[in-house]
């Protein structure tokens, strides 16, 4: 079982199917095909499944499949290792973060690096924290950023700060820029919320639902909107309320597109977690990006 070997199942994995990976590498099917074959000949097992539309992994596929991201991951951080001798600011560095983060705030500090650093790769990627995780576990991101730890033995958490979260709504509404006393007197309100997702952290549903239930509010309006600039079109159109990140607001606030509603009795965060391999090889390059966001996030207001 060679490097190439592990390489091409995981690409038939992510790419699901065989037609898709050979692309991926350039390579022929029949040549990703044979490599395959070999290598279930090796492990004396089928690794994937034929189904309608592609391939699935099979039972060997699911148990070989974190052991190969692992290794591949360990071969890019002895690469990475051993380039570092070279230089100490230099190469590629891929950060991975929650879509809802990558906003003023982030892109600051990007920015502050990569004059820092211009002989720096630096590149970002979005996604859920679910998936940023696994980005860093598997070796295609150096660095995550996300909301709340992860609890994998395969990744280290490091606190960052804590997302401010406030009610937002039109500039219109009756509320706009005022204060109420309780959160309980906004059940009435429609609010936007993400949908309950497996794995995603951000602002569902069920969070804006445990703050009323918490005041005794069983059952409020609500409508889910998977995206959080179609959130901010429909608040600022009038159609309800949603519970934001304030960086992730900060330029509709200064345009007067949208506004708050100061809630007495809500004091209401998610913390922002930085995620890295455990064990895993972070070059000098890396190490200084990491130390930026831990010192400059909070610090970093939009």
């Amino acid at each position: 079982m060679d490097a190439e070997a592990l390489r091409t199942f995981l690409t038939v994995h992510r790419q699901r199917g065989f037609s898709n990976a050979a692309r991926r590498l350039h390579r022929t099917q029949p040549a990703i095909s044979r490599r395959i074959s070999l290598l279930e000949q090796e492990l004396g097992a089928p690794l994937f499944e034929r189904v309608s539309g592609g391939t699935m992994l099979s039972q060997a596929g699911r148990v070989l499949l974190p052991y190969a991201e692992r290794a591949l991951a360990a071969l890019q951080d002895a690469e990475n290792a051993v380039r570092a001798l070279a230089s100490t600011a230099s190469g590629p560095v891929t950060l991975a973060a929650v879509g809802t983060l990558a906003g003023t705030r982030l892109t600051r500090i990007l920015g502050r690096f990569a004059r820092a650093h211009p002989d720096v790769d630096l590149s970002l990627t979005t996604a859920t924290s679910a998936d940023v995780s696994d980005l860093v576990r598997r070796g295609e991101a150096i660095i995550g950023l996300r909301y709340f730890d992860d609890s994998s033995p395969d990744i280290s958490s490091q606190p960052v700060a804590t997302e401010d979260l406030v009610v937002t709504c039109a500039p219109q509404h009756a509320l706009a820029g005022r204060t109420v006393k309780s959160l309980a007197m906004l059940r009435a309100e429609r609010w936007l919320a993400f949908p309950e997702v497996p794995g995603r952290r951000e602002i569902a549903a069920a969070h804006v639902f445990a703050l009323f239930l918490a005041r005794g509010v069983g059952e409020i309006p609500w409508t889910p909107i998977d995206s959080l600039t179609a959130q901010k079109r429909l608040v600022e159109a009038g159609f309800g309320l949603a519970l934001m990140p304030r960086s992730s607001i900060g330029e509709e606030l200064a345009a007067r597109t949208l506004s708050t509603i100061k809630v007495g009795d809500l004091k209401a965060g998610q913390p922002i977690v930085a995620v890295t391999r455990s064990g895993g090889f972070l070059s000098p390059a890396a190490r200084q990006l990491l130390e930026m966001l831990h010192r400059d996030y909070g610090r970093a207001r939009s």
